[in-house]
């Protein structure tokens, strides 16, 4: 992903979500997902696709069980 995609896939997300803490990096390793952050936590990531000349991206978000422990 370029780094203006990366920029507006992040700044949509934010409208989107209403969540200025929303955060696309970059990964060290060439070709690995964007990483996608909501304030210092990891959350998912982001993958751009392209089928028939037609941009598409992603998101899969993890959720882990632990976490889920920290609502009740």
């Amino acid at each position: 992903m370029t780094p203006a995609e990366l920029a507006a896939v992040q700044a949509h997300l934010r409208r989107l979500l209403g969540n200025d803490k929303i955060k696309l990096t970059t990964p060290q390793r060439k070709n690995a997902s964007v990483e996608l952050f909501v304030g210092s936590e990891f959350v998912g990531t982001v993958h751009r696709d392209m089928e028939d000349g037609e941009v598409s991206y992603a998101i899969q978000i993890v959720v882990l069980a632990e976490d889920l422990s920290q609502i009740n």
